[in-house]
């Protein structure tokens, strides 16, 4: 059987949704959080995107802002930033203040300019999957830098597109918009998971991306 696990959706903006359609591919069922309280119990967190400063600010008046997740995180709590979420974990951000400072990355914002700039490929992650992975980039931010003990997972044309810690999963991409599971797969072995063998290694979920 699947090992148990009981993982959050930041549910304030972005990919909700979609994130809950590849969780419930693998058989994970997610809980859509937008208090402090809903945190309670979770293995892990997804921080969708967005836009990043949007989302901070509705994380301040929600209560769940940086002190609440940072105490759930030093206490085992997994927590995985798409995109704006990825944003919002940087330690650092280039040219603004940092939001929830949870992870040691350096991030920039917009590194790929306007939604018309936006684009789709694939690659290799051999920590994440043995087969190209597809990737959707919307707004991209660039993880510029990946201080220790994060490690990098994607590095694209001389930036960092993907990196983590034991306890930490940033991309800037968005996973949860491609018909690949990969990467909520690898986020929820970092939560503590672990698939059935009967489960299909290709099992995709059906997603109509905009």
């Amino acid at each position: 059987m699947d090992t148990p696990v009981e993982i959050g959706i930041l549910a304030l903006q972005g990919g909700v949704v979609e994130h809950r359609q590849h969780l419930a591919a693998l058989g994970v069922r997610a809980r859509e959080v937008r208090t402090p309280a809903a945190i309670a119990g979770l293995s892990g967190l997804i921080l969708p995107g967005g836009e990043s400063t949007c989302l901070a600010r509705l994380l301040q008046l929600t209560g769940v802002g940086a002190e609440i997740l940072r105490a759930y995180h030093e206490d085992g709590l997994v927590l995985w930033g798409t995109c704006a979420g990825a944003i919002l974990l940087a330690e650092e951000i280039v040219g603004e203040e940092p939001h929830l400072a949870l992870m040691p990355i350096t991030v920039s914002r917009n590194a790929f300019g306007s939604q018309l700039d936006s684009f789709q490929g694939s690659a290799l992650v051999p920590a994440v999957a043995a087969t190209p992975i597809p990737l959707v980039f919307i707004r991209a931010p660039q993880i510029t830098r990946a201080d220790p003990p994060a490690r990098t997972l994607l590095e694209l044309d001389g930036y960092i597109a993907a990196a983590e810690t034991d306890q930490a999963l940033a991309t800037v991409f968005h996973p949860e918009l491609a018909a690949d599971l990969s990467f909520h797969r690898h986020f929820l072995r970092k939560c503590g998971w672990r698939e059935s063998p009967a489960a299909s290694e290709h099992s995709r979920p059906f997603l109509a991306i905009q």
